[in-house]
């Protein structure tokens, strides 16, 4: 009979690797985004890149979860971390986003953030459902909502791809901000909703 106990922590080992591919596709899109936000003079694309940062932190926490996650109230610990990230993004995408409609700053058309957004968003939906499915397996909180981080930059990239084909097509400026206004609503949501998880535990 296999040990239940070894299944679990295979689960978690699975769900280390994931969080260190994770990290590199962040650590990629930060430099790749930002690259491009300034290029096409795009707030949206350069807070894109920005907010990798804050997911690679809510990772590297899910890793340091993962390493000793029989220790006292580590779970905790890394579910109110995960909460404060959820909530240092939505901070920054309500600042900027309402900092650009309040300037009516207007990005240029770009080709290559558009085709990025698209591959970044389709890895980070995939990413985010095999996460989610590794973590109710192995019963998981921290695991959990660190697949809702990654969850939220996939709606992220779909939302600004949407606001930069709307800009190109049509000259539709606000939809950019607007749709980073949208995401910071359910960041806020979700650090409500971990930091309850992390007082019910």
């Amino acid at each position: 009979m296999t040990d239940l106990s070894d299944d679990h922590d295979a689960l978690l080992a699975r769900g280390r690797r994931l969080q260190l591919w994770t990290i590199a596709w962040n650590l990629m899109e930060v430099f790749v985004t930002i690259g491009l936000g300034v290029a096409a003079g795009s707030l949206a694309l350069v807070a894109f890149g920005l907010d990798s940062i804050v997911e690679v932190f809510a990772s590297v926490v899910a890793i340091w979860y993962i390493k000793d996650h029989h220790a006292d109230r580590r779970s905790l610990r890394a579910l109110r971390l995960v909460a404060a990230s959820f909530v240092v993004l939505g901070v920054y995408l309500l600042v900027a986003s309402t900092y650009s409609i309040a300037t009516g700053a207007k990005a240029e058309s770009s080709p290559f953030g558009i085709a990025y957004l698209v591959v970044t968003a389709s890895v980070m939906f995939g990413l985010a459902r095999v996460k989610r499915v590794m973590a109710l397996a192995s019963n998981s909180a921290p695991l959990r909502a660190e697949a809702s981080m990654t969850f939220l930059d996939g709606c992220l990239a779909t939302g600004i791809l949407t606001a930069l084909v709307l800009n190109a097509a049509a000259g539709l400026w606000w939809a950019d901000p607007g749709a980073a206004l949208l995401v910071a609503a359910a960041c806020f949501r979700e650090a409500v909703d971990t930091w309850r998880a992390s007082n019910e535990g």
